[in-house]
């Protein structure tokens, strides 16, 4: 299954584009200069630190481009009141997507009520405000892919509106195997929840791949931005060059 031209899969990929700051030692001027970038080229949305969704928010009122932030992030690891104390602020403060990093090791050791805790009160937050979880199982750091799988599944099983790859902060982020296993897993489960790839995807051939494996497992045109999502910080400058 082809997506066509170069020029083609750029435009596809900038409209489905979060774009991302998540560095240590970001500022709010440079998610100034983030929420610029984004309002000029129409990406999705934007994706900070929990500390700039008000300004993101301002900035980019009036247009269409979402403000996303994350929780219980990267380790995955955070107690339960911090998350939901996290992730009720960024709601208040006008966040519309929220990304939330499964609590991998508890599922991985068999603890699954706690994972399950994370992920369900994240969910009833999202839910009540009318916004989209985005749940990150960190594909990178399991074992293999039928963790990979049951992750997603669990995902999807306590409200998951998007399965994302990766935090990009471990040294295996998105995979070309990860992602067709996720998206096996959400068609397997009625297609209906999304899929974003995330860490290390900086070129129009990475963009490529990751679309066309969309395209194989869900079928033409299946890719969105209310469906798909790139998580990224350079991409766009690749994209933006394909003349």
């Amino acid at each position: 299954m082809t997506l066509g031209s170069d020029l083609d899969v750029a435009r596809l990929a900038i409209s489905v584009l979060d774009l991302t700051d998540l560095g240590d030692d970001t500022t709010a001027e440079a998610a100034a200069v983030l929420c610029e970038r984004a309002r000029a080229a129409s990406v999705a949305a934007v994706c900070v630190w929990p500390r700039f969704v008000p300004g993101c928010v301002a900035a980019l009122d009036g247009t269409p481009v979402r403000v996303a932030t994350v929780v219980d992030f990267p380790s995955g690891a955070e107690p339960l009141d911090d998350v939901v104390e996290q992730t009720a602020g960024a709601l208040r403060d006008g966040a519309n997507e929220i990304d939330v990093v499964l609590p991998y090791r508890a599922l991985l050791a068999g603890d699954t009520a706690a994972a399950a805790d994370v992920l369900d009160a994240v969910c009833g937050l999202v839910t009540d405000a009318g916004a989209h979880m985005k749940v990150i199982i960190e594909s990178g750091e399991l074992p293999d892919l039928a963790a990979v799988a049951d992750a997603a599944q669990f995902a999807i099983a306590h409200g998951a509106d998007f399965v994302k790859t990766s935090t990009g902060k471990t040294p295996v982020s998105a995979t070309p195997d990860a992602a067709e296993t996720i998206l096996e897993a959400i068609r397997a489960a009625g297609g209906a929840v999304g899929f974003k790839a995330s860490g290390g995807i900086r070129t129009l051939a990475d963009a490529r791949t990751y679309l066309e494996i969309a395209e194989r497992v869900m079928g033409e045109g299946w890719a969105t931005p209310a469906t798909f999502r790139f998580g990224a910080s350079g991409l766009l400058d690749a994209l933006q060059s394909v003349r």
